[in-house]
């Protein structure tokens, strides 16, 4: 990978077009996939004419909202040409909110309520509480037709808008990461001094509810053959490796070359 390349990847790695680690890990789907399922070029080079540095102008900020990166929907929240506007967010040195966690509301018409987050959107620092901090969204309204109305969820910020809640007196609490006696994170209440445990749900994806249920299908590239190291780096050419595996030793002598 050239030097230029590795600089634009840091950089959109830094810019908000980075996606979060717990959007990867719901969509289990590669990096590289993500990444290209996002990508927008605006303008490069002619590639394979040698009178051109190879030279790449793509898109480096992107609208996120509940829809997934990977979907079409947020393909239309971003289509080519739109505008957006650079936003500034809190930093978070280590995330600790997971799907199922119970959390309490801190603002909005339903402060003091206690819910469910089932989704979240660490590229803006969002959560979304089933059945809390809900808007009413009218669909299929026309001339004709009154709609019907729905309610959607808002989405709420972890740093200020909710917190914790304590599993031994359900109350809301501030917590820290601490170290137990085989050496794993755990979440302790600085309350109680209970451990907040994270929910099964936490490692749900959008293939499976849990990966101890998930079954292995005729398609899929099987876990022990991803724990197998295939390829080792050598100082070869492609055709010198098959010679090598196939017990061929080069004999032939090069003819002479003479430069005027």
């Amino acid at each position: 990978m050239r030097l230029t390349q590795i600089l634009l990847k840091a950089r959109w790695e830094k810019e908000i077009g980075a996606v979060g680690e717990m959007t990867e890990k719901y969509s289990n789907l590669p990096r590289s996939y993500i990444r290209r399922s996002m990508r927008q070029i605006e303008w490069q080079t002619p590639r394979g004419n040698p009178r051109y540095w190879p030279r790449t102008l793509e898109r480096q900020r992107f609208i996120f909202t509940a829809n997934r990166p990977w979907t079409q929907d947020f393909w239309k929240d971003n289509y080519p040409g739109k505008q957006v506007k650079r936003i500034f967010l809190e930093p978070v040195e280590t995330w600790s909110w997971f799907r199922g966690d119970r959390v309490e509301i801190l603002t909005g018409p339903d402060k003091g309520k206690q819910g469910i987050i089932n989704q979240i959107l660490q590229e803006r620092n969002w959560v979304f509480v089933e059945g809390l901090n809900c808007k009413q969204v009218t669909y299929g309204k026309t001339k004709n037709f009154p709609g019907v109305v729905g309610k959607v969820e808002r989405p709420l910020l972890v740093t200020s808008e909710i917190k914790l809640v304590d599993p031994a007196d359900l109350q809301a609490t501030e917590f820290e990461w601490r170290y137990n006696e085989d050496g794993s994170r755990i979440r302790i209440s600085l309350r109680t001094g209970r451990e907040i445990p994270i929910p099964a749900s936490a490692e749900e994806t959008y293939d499976y509810k849990s990966k101890a249920q998930y079954f292995e299908r005729p398609k899929d590239t099987k876990a022990k053959e991803v724990e197998k190291i295939t390829f080792y780096p050598k100082l070869k050419t492609f055709e010198m490796e098959i010679m090598d595996e196939m017990g061929i030793k080069e004999d032939r002598v090069p003819a002479k070359t003479y430069w005027y």
